[in-house]
Formats: structure tokens, sequence, C-alpha cells
């Protein structure tokens, strides 16, 4: 279901937030599956999978404590959260240093991701781990966006963009820091994007959609090779005589 140079569609959207977008993505998978494939219920291996909306929105706090039969403040408690995690592969010191927010995203691939069969938004991603997205008003501990899932794959990825130059500085510095100590996804300054910030950007919303596992999803191929355009992994067949 992997393919490292994926097809993408990335757009971005003016005087909007990652709220227009949800609704937007809605309309946009239902109208592909009717006009497409001419349902809006389609087949997945052992899923039937209803494209026509509205979707499940559930923040990543939500999601976690409904697939873990955790509570909100359970959830809230970091001790929980290694608790949940305990067994994964990965060595349980560095697990032990990793913090609330890196440790909820954690929990939630390993124990919600794979049940999210059905369309779902996850919002409230923590901000520490979104150095792009704008924090949320409400709680800066979090920022305003989202992914959506569909047969437990994530499809596609979405904010309200960071506008505020000074912010985005801190979050880049923030991630140069974290990168020395070690972290592979981590980022360096962008000291070009942090100047156009300052020349001025709109209140924007942007989104990419991975459109190889969209495609997956609506044939129902099991193998992102049977739906890439440049297929270079497929297997070599090799005729016999009588064929």
């Amino acid at each position: 279901k992997h393919n490292p140079e994926f097809t993408t569609i990335e757009f971005y959207w003016a005087y909007a937030t990652y709220h227009n977008l949800m609704d937007f993505t809605e309309d946009l998978i239902t109208g592909l599956a009717r006009d497409v494939i001419k349902s809006e219920v389609i087949r997945f291996g052992d899923h039937d999978i209803n494209l026509k909306g509205p979707y499940a929105r559930l923040t990543m706090r939500e999601a976690v404590a409904k697939y873990t039969n955790s509570t909100m403040d359970q959830v809230n408690d970091r001790n929980h959260l290694l608790g949940l995690l305990k067994g994964i592969d990965m060595d349980p010191k560095k697990l032990n240093e990793l913090s609330w927010g890196k440790l909820l995203v954690l929990a939630f691939e390993e124990k919600v991701e794979a049940q999210l069969i059905q369309p779902t938004f996850i919002t409230e991603y923590p901000t520490e781990i979104s150095p792009l997205s704008r924090r949320n008003d409400e709680n800066p501990d979090f920022v305003d966006r989202f992914e959506f899932f569909i047969n437990g794959w994530e499809v596609g990825n979405a904010f309200s963009e960071l506008n505020n130059p000074t912010d985005q500085l801190d979050r880049f510095a923030d991630q140069a820091m974290a990168k020395d100590a070690g972290d592979d996804e981590a980022t360096d300054v962008d000291y070009d994007f942090v100047r156009a910030l300052e020349y001025g950007m709109p209140p924007t919303a942007g989104q990419g959609i991975g459109i190889d596992r969209l495609c997956m999803i609506l044939t129902d191929s099991h193998t992102i090779r049977d739906v890439i355009l440049f297929p270079l992994l497929k297997k070599e067949h090799f005729f016999s005589e009588e064929e």
C-alpha cells in the first residue's frame, strides 16, 4: 500500500479553514464514487465501505479512547498511553522518553488507525508534530488539522496553514533541535519560507490527497503496483511455449 514515489494532488484554498476542507473532501469522494464507480457503497476485500457523507469526525484523543476502551481522562494520562503501547516493536527506553503528544500519536497509529474502515476524519493533532499547521485558538497544544482515513489507510492530510512568521520560525527551531537529537522525521529551519510569510499570507487551508491509495480503494486493488501509472515493480511474466 506504499510507494515512495506516490502520486498526489495538493491544493490551497485562500480564506478557508480545515473545516471547509472536510466538507469539500466529503463532496469530492462521494462524487468520485457516484460518477466513476456508479455506486456510493463499494466493496474492498471483506468490507462494504459507504462513501456517502457525512463522514465520522473524531479528535485523535476521542479515537484513541473509543478504540482502546479508555476514558478521555486516561488518554490524557501519559502513563496510560505507555501501558497501551507496551509490547510494540520499539526500544522501551526510547518509548519512555517520548512526550505525551508523541505517545498519543503512536497510540493512534498502533491501536486505532487499522480500525478506521469507514471514511473518518481525525482532528486535533498535537502541535509538536505539526510544524506547518495553525494552532487551535482554544487550545494551542493542538492544531487545526485533520487526516482522512478509509480502509485503515491515510488517504489525505490537511490543515489550516500557519501564516504567523514568528510562530513558524519558533516551530522550525523546535524541529531543528529535534532533528539534532535524532528525530529522523524532523526538519531544518526554512528561512526562505519564513521570509515569504513576513511579506504576508492570507488565512489559507491546504490539503494533499494520495491518488494511488484512493484508486486502490475505488477499484478493490490490494497492491499499489496495480494502480501506479508506471509499474516498474510489477513481476515479470514469462510465457510458456503453450501460451
